[in-house]
């Protein structure tokens, strides 16, 4: 059955085809182009083949005028409506319908070789084309039954997560930086003789005692020669012993 939906496309063109009345088929062994009359042909013409949606049309014209001479509409191939012959591959048989309903089979062929290797190819491309798309079409039948799944959230639904490593900071009572921070790694003690040092005292360190400032130095210990090479004070033993307890020196030094 033709099919009327889409556009018609010429898909292969021979500028010269031979037609001849072929007789009746009396066995299942094919046909046979040696029982044509070759060098007498019915017919001589260009052929165009054109598709329209998965169909395929051989259309026998004329050479100038165009005026259609006969039309095989194909189904598929191979098929009926196309059939090679036994002996020879530039001869072919085609089933020819009037649109009334009424169809011939006719026997074609090609003077060249190259143009009966075309029209067989064109006709296998078409139709390769057709299956193609057919099985297509069922896998997206398929697919189309099969009930999809829904994924998203329905109104008021919500999901929980647990993280466990949240759980245990909870129970440990303090956060893991905390945790893990260093005993006495506080702040350190400020210098010694700092006002205000002991007002802050830092948890686990001990006191620091400033060094003694009393210098116990004892008498001096005088030479027999009479000299102070020894004493540590040198030439202050030396220094006359009248004047007040105060010297030159200031308050606070004592007379030896």
């Amino acid at each position: 059955m033709a099919d009327s939906s889409g556009y018609e496309s010429v898909i292969c063109v021979k500028p010269e085809v031979h037609v001849y009345r072929i007789p009746p088929r009396t066995s299942n062994r094919g046909y046979r182009a040696a029982d044509w009359k070759l060098d007498e042909p019915a017919w001589t013409g260009r052929m165009r083949i054109t598709s329209k949606g998965k169909m395929a049309y051989i259309r026998l014209e004329d050479k100038n005028s165009g005026e259609l001479f006969a039309q095989a509409p194909v189904e598929q191939y191979p098929g009926i409506a196309v059939e090679g012959v036994a002996d020879s591959s530039r001869y072919f048989v085609v089933r020819i319908e009037d649109g009334s309903g009424r169809h011939a089979f006719i026997g074609i062929g090609f003077a060249d070789r190259g143009d009966s290797f075309d029209f067989n190819v064109a006709l296998q491309d078409h139709f390769k084309w057709v299956r193609k798309e057919g099985e297509l079409a069922r896998e997206e039948a398929s697919q189309s039954s099969v009930p999809k799944l829904d994924l998203g959230f329905k109104e008021g639904q919500t999901i929980k997560i647990n993280i466990g490593n949240m759980k245990r900071k909870e129970k440990d009572g303090a956060p893991a930086a905390a945790r893990s921070r260093p005993a006495g790694s506080g702040l350190l003690p400020p210098p010694p003789g700092v006002k205000g040092a002991g007002s802050h005292p830092t948890p686990g360190a001990e006191a620091v005692q400033p060094p003694s400032t009393d210098f116990d130095l004892g008498p001096p210990t005088v030479q027999p020669s009479g000299g102070t090479s020894g004493d540590l004070w040198g030439d202050f033993t030396a220094a006359p012993s009248s004047g007040s307890s105060q010297d030159s020196f200031g308050p606070g030094w004592v007379q030896f």
